[in-house]
Protein backbone atom coordinates (compact mmCIF):
# COMPACT_ATOMS: atom_id res chain seq x y z
CA UNK A 1 0.00 0.00 0.00
CA UNK A 2 2.68 2.48 1.03
CA UNK A 3 4.75 1.97 -2.16
CA UNK A 4 1.62 2.64 -4.21
CA UNK A 5 0.97 5.87 -2.35
CA UNK A 6 4.55 7.02 -2.81
CA UNK A 7 4.32 6.20 -6.51
CA UNK A 8 1.12 8.20 -6.70
CA UNK A 9 2.79 11.13 -4.98
CA UNK A 10 5.63 11.02 -7.50
CA UNK A 11 3.12 10.92 -10.36
CA UNK A 12 1.32 13.97 -8.99
CA UNK A 13 4.60 15.82 -8.60
CA UNK A 14 5.50 15.13 -12.22
CA UNK A 15 2.03 16.05 -13.44
CA UNK A 16 2.04 19.26 -11.40
CA UNK A 17 2.96 22.61 -12.86
CA UNK A 18 5.09 25.51 -11.66
CA UNK A 19 2.89 28.59 -11.59
CA UNK A 20 4.16 32.11 -12.01
CA UNK A 21 6.47 33.64 -14.65
CA UNK A 22 9.78 32.01 -15.52
CA UNK A 23 12.53 34.57 -15.01
CA UNK A 24 14.34 36.15 -17.91
CA UNK A 25 15.92 39.54 -18.25
CA UNK A 26 13.27 41.84 -19.78
CA UNK A 27 14.05 43.09 -23.27
CA UNK A 28 13.13 46.61 -22.16
CA UNK A 29 15.73 46.61 -19.36
CA UNK A 30 18.23 49.45 -19.57
CA UNK A 31 21.12 46.97 -19.63
CA UNK A 32 19.98 45.82 -23.09
CA UNK A 33 20.13 49.28 -24.66
CA UNK A 34 22.79 49.86 -27.28
CA UNK A 35 24.10 52.90 -25.40
CA UNK A 36 24.80 50.74 -22.36
CA UNK A 37 27.06 48.32 -24.23
CA UNK A 38 29.26 50.66 -26.27
CA UNK A 39 32.68 52.17 -25.56
CA UNK A 40 33.23 54.22 -22.43
CA UNK A 41 34.84 57.66 -22.28
CA UNK A 42 35.07 58.15 -26.04
CA UNK A 43 37.97 60.31 -27.26
CA UNK A 44 39.44 60.41 -23.76
CA UNK A 45 43.25 60.33 -24.14
CA UNK A 46 44.00 59.30 -20.55
CA UNK A 47 42.04 56.03 -20.62
CA UNK A 48 42.37 52.84 -22.65
CA UNK A 49 39.72 50.53 -24.08
CA UNK A 50 41.41 47.47 -22.57
CA UNK A 51 39.50 45.75 -19.79
CA UNK A 52 40.23 46.46 -16.16
CA UNK A 53 42.55 43.82 -14.65
CA UNK A 54 41.99 42.12 -11.32
CA UNK A 55 43.57 43.93 -8.36
CA UNK A 56 43.78 47.24 -10.19
CA UNK A 57 46.05 48.74 -7.52
CA UNK A 58 48.94 46.67 -8.92
CA UNK A 59 48.97 49.15 -11.81
CA UNK A 60 50.74 51.61 -9.49
CA UNK A 61 53.68 49.23 -8.90
CA UNK A 62 53.71 50.25 -5.23
CA UNK A 63 54.52 47.36 -2.84
CA UNK A 64 53.26 49.30 0.20
CA UNK A 65 49.87 49.93 -1.42
CA UNK A 66 49.70 46.28 -2.50
CA UNK A 67 50.23 45.09 1.08
CA UNK A 68 47.71 47.54 2.51
CA UNK A 69 45.07 46.34 0.06
CA UNK A 70 45.66 42.66 0.79
CA UNK A 71 45.61 43.25 4.57
CA UNK A 72 42.36 45.21 4.33
CA UNK A 73 40.66 42.55 2.23
CA UNK A 74 41.62 39.99 4.85
CA UNK A 75 40.68 41.86 8.03
CA UNK A 76 38.25 44.69 7.31
CA UNK A 77 35.23 44.61 9.62
CA UNK A 78 32.75 45.55 6.89
CA UNK A 79 33.97 42.62 4.81
CA UNK A 80 33.66 40.31 7.80
CA UNK A 81 30.06 41.46 8.24
CA UNK A 82 29.40 40.94 4.53
CA UNK A 83 30.84 37.41 4.78
CA UNK A 84 28.53 36.69 7.74
CA UNK A 85 25.56 37.93 5.70
CA UNK A 86 26.57 35.60 2.88
CA UNK A 87 26.78 32.63 5.24
CA UNK A 88 23.30 33.46 6.48
CA UNK A 89 21.99 33.67 2.90
CA UNK A 90 23.51 30.28 2.13
CA UNK A 91 21.75 28.82 5.17
CA UNK A 92 18.45 30.33 4.00
CA UNK A 93 18.91 28.66 0.60
CA UNK A 94 19.55 25.32 2.28
CA UNK A 95 16.45 25.82 4.41
CA UNK A 96 14.37 26.58 1.32
CA UNK A 97 15.61 23.41 -0.36
CA UNK A 98 14.74 21.37 2.72
CA UNK A 99 11.20 22.74 3.00
CA UNK A 100 9.90 20.07 0.61
CA UNK A 101 11.63 17.12 2.20
CA UNK A 102 9.58 14.34 3.87
CA UNK A 103 8.91 15.01 7.53
CA UNK A 104 9.51 12.28 10.11
CA UNK A 105 8.30 12.19 13.68
CA UNK A 106 8.67 9.67 16.50
CA UNK A 107 6.88 9.42 19.81
CA UNK A 108 7.12 7.02 22.73
CA UNK A 109 5.66 7.06 26.21
CA UNK A 110 5.29 4.53 29.00
CA UNK A 111 3.41 4.95 32.24
CA UNK A 112 1.89 3.06 35.14
CA UNK A 113 -1.63 4.34 35.45
CA UNK A 114 -5.24 3.61 36.22
CA UNK A 115 -7.69 4.89 33.68
CA UNK A 116 -11.09 6.29 34.53
CA UNK A 117 -13.78 3.63 34.50
CA UNK A 118 -16.51 6.11 33.72
CA UNK A 119 -14.61 7.23 30.63
CA UNK A 120 -15.41 3.75 29.33
CA UNK A 121 -19.02 3.89 30.71
CA UNK A 122 -18.16 1.60 33.60
CA UNK A 123 -19.40 2.04 37.13
CA UNK A 124 -16.32 0.46 38.61
CA UNK A 125 -12.64 1.28 38.81
CA UNK A 126 -10.16 -0.16 36.37
CA UNK A 127 -7.05 -1.91 37.70
CA UNK A 128 -3.63 -0.25 37.50
CA UNK A 129 -1.71 -1.23 34.37
CA UNK A 130 1.61 -0.53 32.64
CA UNK A 131 0.60 1.37 29.49
CA UNK A 132 2.48 2.15 26.30
CA UNK A 133 1.88 4.62 23.47
CA UNK A 134 4.56 4.77 20.76
CA UNK A 135 4.70 5.21 17.04
CA UNK A 136 6.20 6.91 13.98
CA UNK A 137 4.80 9.11 11.21
CA UNK A 138 6.07 10.23 7.82
CA UNK A 139 4.43 12.94 5.74
CA UNK A 140 5.23 14.54 2.43
CA UNK A 141 3.71 17.56 0.71
CA UNK A 142 3.59 17.29 -3.07
CA UNK A 143 4.82 20.45 -4.78
CA UNK A 144 1.96 20.38 -7.32
CA UNK A 145 2.08 24.06 -8.20
CA UNK A 146 5.76 24.80 -7.70
CA UNK A 147 5.51 26.75 -4.46
CA UNK A 148 8.65 25.14 -3.07
CA UNK A 149 10.48 25.32 -6.39
CA UNK A 150 9.80 29.04 -6.67
CA UNK A 151 10.84 29.49 -3.06
CA UNK A 152 14.18 27.84 -3.79
CA UNK A 153 14.60 30.04 -6.87
CA UNK A 154 14.01 33.14 -4.76
CA UNK A 155 16.39 31.98 -2.03
CA UNK A 156 19.14 31.20 -4.56
CA UNK A 157 18.72 34.59 -6.19
CA UNK A 158 18.87 36.31 -2.79
CA UNK A 159 22.05 34.39 -1.99
CA UNK A 160 23.60 35.45 -5.30
CA UNK A 161 22.59 39.05 -4.62
CA UNK A 162 24.33 38.83 -1.24
CA UNK A 163 27.43 37.42 -2.92
CA UNK A 164 27.43 40.41 -5.25
CA UNK A 165 27.09 42.77 -2.28
CA UNK A 166 30.17 41.16 -0.75
CA UNK A 167 31.94 42.11 -3.96
CA UNK A 168 30.59 45.65 -3.71
CA UNK A 169 31.98 45.90 -0.18
CA UNK A 170 35.39 44.75 -1.43
CA UNK A 171 35.35 47.33 -4.22
CA UNK A 172 34.57 50.09 -1.73
CA UNK A 173 37.21 48.98 0.78
CA UNK A 174 39.88 48.74 -1.92
CA UNK A 175 39.09 52.25 -3.12
CA UNK A 176 39.03 53.69 0.40
CA UNK A 177 42.41 52.14 1.20
CA UNK A 178 43.93 53.65 -1.95
CA UNK A 179 42.26 56.99 -1.23
CA UNK A 180 43.64 57.14 2.33
CA UNK A 181 47.10 56.12 1.13
CA UNK A 182 47.07 58.88 -1.48
CA UNK A 183 46.15 61.39 1.24
CA UNK A 184 49.06 60.28 3.42
CA UNK A 185 51.54 60.51 0.54
CA UNK A 186 50.13 63.82 -0.66
CA UNK A 187 50.24 65.42 2.79
CA UNK A 188 53.85 64.41 3.31
CA UNK A 189 54.87 65.59 -0.15
CA UNK A 190 53.13 68.91 0.34
CA UNK A 191 54.71 69.41 3.77
CA UNK A 192 58.18 69.28 2.17
CA UNK A 193 57.19 72.17 -0.11
CA UNK A 194 55.85 74.12 2.88
CA UNK A 195 59.11 73.50 4.75
CA UNK A 196 60.99 75.06 1.85
CA UNK A 197 58.56 78.00 1.77
CA UNK A 198 59.16 78.58 5.48
CA UNK A 199 62.91 78.53 4.87
CA UNK A 200 62.61 81.10 2.06
CA UNK A 201 60.38 83.38 4.15
CA UNK A 202 62.85 83.21 7.04
CA UNK A 203 65.64 84.31 4.71
CA UNK A 204 63.52 87.16 3.34
CA UNK A 205 62.69 88.33 6.86
CA UNK A 206 66.38 88.25 7.77
CA UNK A 207 67.23 90.36 4.70
CA UNK A 208 64.60 92.97 5.56
CA UNK A 209 65.86 93.18 9.13
CA UNK A 210 69.44 93.70 8.00
CA UNK A 211 68.34 96.32 5.50
CA UNK A 212 66.44 98.16 8.21
CA UNK A 213 69.52 98.06 10.42
CA UNK A 214 71.46 99.65 7.56
CA UNK A 215 68.78 102.27 7.11
CA UNK A 216 67.65 100.94 3.75
CA UNK A 217 64.32 99.36 4.67
CA UNK A 218 61.17 100.06 6.66
CA UNK A 219 59.31 98.54 9.60
CA UNK A 220 56.34 97.91 7.28
CA UNK A 221 58.40 95.57 5.10
CA UNK A 222 59.46 93.67 8.20
CA UNK A 223 55.85 93.36 9.38
CA UNK A 224 54.77 92.05 6.00
CA UNK A 225 57.66 89.56 5.93
CA UNK A 226 56.80 88.35 9.43
CA UNK A 227 53.16 87.87 8.39
CA UNK A 228 54.18 85.81 5.35
CA UNK A 229 56.48 83.69 7.52
CA UNK A 230 53.74 83.01 10.07
CA UNK A 231 51.27 82.12 7.31
CA UNK A 232 53.76 79.61 5.90
CA UNK A 233 54.36 78.06 9.33
CA UNK A 234 50.60 77.89 9.96
CA UNK A 235 50.25 75.54 7.00
CA UNK A 236 52.58 72.95 8.54
CA UNK A 237 50.08 71.54 11.10
CA UNK A 238 47.43 71.12 8.40
CA UNK A 239 49.55 68.60 6.55
CA UNK A 240 50.15 66.64 9.75
CA UNK A 241 46.43 66.71 10.55
CA UNK A 242 45.55 65.33 7.12
CA UNK A 243 48.29 62.69 7.20
CA UNK A 244 47.41 61.51 10.71
CA UNK A 245 43.69 61.32 9.95
CA UNK A 246 44.41 59.28 6.82
CA UNK A 247 46.69 56.92 8.77
CA UNK A 248 43.99 56.37 11.39
CA UNK A 249 41.48 55.70 8.61
CA UNK A 250 43.88 53.14 7.15
CA UNK A 251 44.05 51.48 10.57
CA UNK A 252 40.26 51.26 10.65
CA UNK A 253 40.10 49.85 7.14
CA UNK A 254 42.66 47.21 8.12
CA UNK A 255 40.63 46.24 11.19
CA UNK A 256 43.11 47.79 13.65
CA UNK A 257 43.06 50.35 16.45
CA UNK A 258 44.37 53.86 15.68
CA UNK A 259 47.64 53.18 17.53
CA UNK A 260 48.23 50.22 15.22
CA UNK A 261 48.19 52.30 12.04
CA UNK A 262 50.46 50.91 9.28
CA UNK A 263 53.92 52.35 9.86
CA UNK A 264 54.97 51.47 6.31
CA UNK A 265 52.45 53.99 4.95
CA UNK A 266 53.75 56.73 7.25
CA UNK A 267 57.04 56.87 5.34
CA UNK A 268 55.41 57.62 1.97
CA UNK A 269 56.50 61.02 0.66
CA UNK A 270 55.53 60.82 -3.00
CA UNK A 271 52.13 60.30 -4.60
CA UNK A 272 51.63 56.97 -6.39
CA UNK A 273 51.79 57.46 -10.14
CA UNK A 274 49.94 55.59 -12.86
CA UNK A 275 52.39 55.35 -15.75
CA UNK A 276 49.96 54.06 -18.37
CA UNK A 277 46.48 54.95 -19.62
CA UNK A 278 43.81 53.80 -17.20
CA UNK A 279 41.96 50.73 -18.63
CA UNK A 280 38.17 51.12 -18.66
CA UNK A 281 36.86 48.58 -21.20
CA UNK A 282 33.35 49.06 -22.57
CA UNK A 283 29.85 49.38 -21.16
CA UNK A 284 29.03 45.69 -21.44
CA UNK A 285 32.13 44.71 -19.47
CA UNK A 286 31.44 47.42 -16.90
CA UNK A 287 27.89 46.27 -16.24
CA UNK A 288 28.96 42.64 -16.03
CA UNK A 289 31.70 43.58 -13.56
CA UNK A 290 29.89 46.03 -11.26
CA UNK A 291 28.74 44.12 -8.15
CA UNK A 292 25.83 46.47 -7.47
CA UNK A 293 24.47 45.81 -10.97
CA UNK A 294 24.72 42.05 -10.42
CA UNK A 295 23.01 42.39 -7.04
CA UNK A 296 20.15 44.41 -8.53
CA UNK A 297 19.66 41.85 -11.31
CA UNK A 298 19.53 38.99 -8.81
CA UNK A 299 17.03 40.92 -6.68
CA UNK A 300 14.86 41.19 -9.80
CA UNK A 301 15.11 37.41 -10.27
CA UNK A 302 14.12 36.84 -6.63
CA UNK A 303 11.15 39.18 -6.91
CA UNK A 304 10.00 37.35 -10.05
CA UNK A 305 10.17 33.99 -8.26
CA UNK A 306 8.11 35.40 -5.38
CA UNK A 307 5.24 35.92 -7.82
CA UNK A 308 5.09 32.15 -8.29
CA UNK A 309 5.13 31.62 -4.52
CA UNK A 310 2.18 33.97 -4.09
CA UNK A 311 0.20 32.35 -6.93
CA UNK A 312 0.86 28.84 -5.60
CA UNK A 313 -0.67 29.88 -2.27
CA UNK A 314 -4.01 30.26 -4.09
CA UNK A 315 -4.13 26.52 -4.84
CA UNK A 316 -4.67 23.47 -2.61
CA UNK A 317 -1.77 21.93 -0.76
CA UNK A 318 -1.74 18.16 -1.28
CA UNK A 319 0.32 15.68 0.70
CA UNK A 320 0.47 12.10 1.96
CA UNK A 321 1.11 10.63 5.36
CA UNK A 322 1.71 7.19 6.83
CA UNK A 323 1.87 6.29 10.51
CA UNK A 324 2.17 3.21 12.68
CA UNK A 325 2.73 2.24 16.27
CA UNK A 326 1.30 0.54 19.35
CA UNK A 327 -1.13 1.70 22.00
CA UNK A 328 -1.97 -0.57 24.91
CA UNK A 329 -0.38 -2.63 27.60
CA UNK A 330 3.37 -2.74 27.66
CA UNK A 331 3.25 -6.53 27.74
CA UNK A 332 1.32 -6.48 24.44
CA UNK A 333 3.70 -4.19 22.50
CA UNK A 334 4.33 -6.82 19.83
CA UNK A 335 0.77 -8.14 19.80
CA UNK A 336 -1.62 -7.40 16.98
CA UNK A 337 -4.26 -6.19 19.42
CA UNK A 338 -2.08 -3.17 20.39
CA UNK A 339 -0.83 -2.36 16.90
CA UNK A 340 -2.14 0.51 14.80
CA UNK A 341 -1.30 2.00 11.40
CA UNK A 342 -2.74 4.36 8.88
CA UNK A 343 -2.08 5.84 5.42
CA UNK A 344 -3.87 8.62 3.65
CA UNK A 345 -3.89 11.81 1.68
CA UNK A 346 -3.78 15.32 3.16
CA UNK A 347 -5.50 18.20 1.40
CA UNK A 348 -5.46 21.73 2.73
CA UNK A 349 -7.02 24.57 0.80
CA UNK A 350 -7.89 27.97 2.10
CA UNK A 351 -10.24 29.35 -0.51
CA UNK A 352 -8.55 32.42 -2.07
CA UNK A 353 -9.78 35.63 -0.51
CA UNK A 354 -9.19 39.20 -1.63
CA UNK A 355 -6.16 39.32 0.67
CA UNK A 356 -4.56 36.27 -0.94
CA UNK A 357 -5.17 37.62 -4.44
CA UNK A 358 -3.77 41.00 -3.42
CA UNK A 359 -0.56 39.26 -2.32
CA UNK A 360 -0.12 38.16 -5.92
CA UNK A 361 -0.63 41.71 -7.10
CA UNK A 362 1.84 42.99 -4.50
CA UNK A 363 4.39 40.42 -5.67
CA UNK A 364 3.99 41.62 -9.27
CA UNK A 365 4.40 45.23 -8.15
CA UNK A 366 7.52 44.26 -6.21
CA UNK A 367 8.94 42.71 -9.38
CA UNK A 368 8.18 45.91 -11.32
CA UNK A 369 9.90 47.92 -8.61
CA UNK A 370 12.90 45.59 -8.74
CA UNK A 371 13.15 46.19 -12.50
CA UNK A 372 13.08 49.95 -11.93
CA UNK A 373 15.84 49.63 -9.31
CA UNK A 374 17.86 47.48 -11.70
CA UNK A 375 17.50 50.05 -14.47
CA UNK A 376 18.45 52.82 -12.07
CA UNK A 377 21.53 50.91 -10.93
CA UNK A 378 22.61 50.34 -14.54
CA UNK A 379 22.18 54.01 -15.47
CA UNK A 380 23.93 55.11 -12.27
CA UNK A 381 26.91 52.88 -13.06
CA UNK A 382 27.22 54.39 -16.54
CA UNK A 383 26.82 57.95 -15.24
CA UNK A 384 29.38 57.49 -12.46
CA UNK A 385 31.92 56.01 -14.84
CA UNK A 386 31.54 58.68 -17.51
CA UNK A 387 31.62 61.46 -14.91
CA UNK A 388 34.71 60.04 -13.21
CA UNK A 389 36.50 59.59 -16.55
CA UNK A 390 35.69 63.14 -17.65
CA UNK A 391 36.79 64.64 -14.32
CA UNK A 392 40.01 62.65 -14.48
CA UNK A 393 40.72 63.85 -18.02
CA UNK A 394 40.01 67.50 -17.20
CA UNK A 395 42.19 67.49 -14.09
CA UNK A 396 44.89 65.67 -16.04
CA UNK A 397 44.88 68.45 -18.66
CA UNK A 398 44.92 71.05 -15.88
CA UNK A 399 47.92 69.31 -14.36
CA UNK A 400 49.80 69.53 -17.67
CA UNK A 401 49.15 73.28 -17.84
CA UNK A 402 50.26 73.78 -14.25
CA UNK A 403 53.42 71.79 -14.96
CA UNK A 404 54.18 74.12 -17.89
CA UNK A 405 53.51 77.11 -15.66
CA UNK A 406 55.85 75.73 -13.01
CA UNK A 407 58.58 75.20 -15.61
CA UNK A 408 58.18 78.80 -16.82
CA UNK A 409 58.38 80.02 -13.22
CA UNK A 410 61.53 77.94 -12.67
CA UNK A 411 63.11 79.46 -15.80
CA UNK A 412 62.28 82.96 -14.57
CA UNK A 413 63.70 82.19 -11.12
CA UNK A 414 66.84 80.79 -12.73
CA UNK A 415 67.30 84.01 -14.73
CA UNK A 416 66.90 86.09 -11.58
CA UNK A 417 69.43 83.87 -9.80
CA UNK A 418 71.98 84.38 -12.59
CA UNK A 419 71.40 88.15 -12.41
CA UNK A 420 72.01 88.02 -8.67
CA UNK A 421 75.27 86.13 -9.17
CA UNK A 422 76.28 88.84 -11.64
CA UNK A 423 75.40 91.52 -9.12
CA UNK A 424 72.50 92.85 -11.19
CA UNK A 425 69.61 91.69 -8.96
CA UNK A 426 69.09 91.97 -5.19
CA UNK A 427 68.97 88.93 -2.91
CA UNK A 428 65.32 89.48 -2.08
CA UNK A 429 64.44 89.28 -5.77
CA UNK A 430 66.23 85.94 -5.97
CA UNK A 431 64.36 84.64 -2.90
CA UNK A 432 61.13 85.99 -4.34
CA UNK A 433 61.77 83.93 -7.45
CA UNK A 434 62.34 80.84 -5.31
CA UNK A 435 59.10 81.51 -3.43
CA UNK A 436 57.22 81.82 -6.72
CA UNK A 437 58.61 78.45 -7.80
CA UNK A 438 57.52 76.85 -4.55
CA UNK A 439 54.03 78.33 -4.91
CA UNK A 440 53.81 76.92 -8.45
CA UNK A 441 54.99 73.54 -7.18
CA UNK A 442 52.37 73.60 -4.43
CA UNK A 443 49.60 74.25 -6.96
CA UNK A 444 50.93 71.47 -9.18
CA UNK A 445 51.23 69.06 -6.25
CA UNK A 446 47.68 69.81 -5.12
CA UNK A 447 46.40 69.02 -8.61
CA UNK A 448 48.51 65.86 -8.84
CA UNK A 449 46.85 64.64 -5.66
CA UNK A 450 43.46 65.49 -7.16
CA UNK A 451 44.38 63.47 -10.25
CA UNK A 452 45.42 60.51 -8.10
CA UNK A 453 42.10 60.72 -6.24
CA UNK A 454 40.29 60.95 -9.61
CA UNK A 455 41.97 57.72 -10.63
CA UNK A 456 40.74 55.99 -7.48
CA UNK A 457 37.24 57.37 -8.07
CA UNK A 458 37.28 56.00 -11.61
CA UNK A 459 38.52 52.61 -10.40
CA UNK A 460 35.66 52.60 -7.90
CA UNK A 461 33.14 53.45 -10.61
CA UNK A 462 34.53 50.65 -12.77
CA UNK A 463 33.83 48.14 -10.00
CA UNK A 464 37.39 46.85 -10.03
CA UNK A 465 38.09 43.24 -9.26
CA UNK A 466 40.15 41.73 -6.47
Amino acid sequence: MIPRLLAGAALLAVAGCTVGPNYHLPDKAAVNRAGAKGPLAKDNPVVATTDLPARWWHLYDDPVLDKLEEDALAANTELRMAAANLTRAQAMTTAAKGANEPEFSLEASAQRARLSGESYLLNQSIPVYNLDNSGAQISYQVDLFGRFRRGVEAAKADQQATEALVGAAKVTVAAEVARAYVEVCGAHEYSKIVDQQVEVQEKLLDIHRRMLAEGKGSALEISLAEARLKEAKARLPLDEIHARAALYRLAFLLGRTPSEYPREAESCEHLPVLTRPLPVGDGAALLARRPDVRAAERELASATAQIGVAIADLYPQVGFAASGGTTGFIKDIAAAAASRWGVGALVNWNFPTTGARMKVRVARIDADRALVRFDGTVLTALRETETAANTYAQNHDRLLLLAEARKATEESADQIHRLKLAGRAPAQANLGGQDAVLTARAREQDTREAVAQDQVTLFLALGGGW
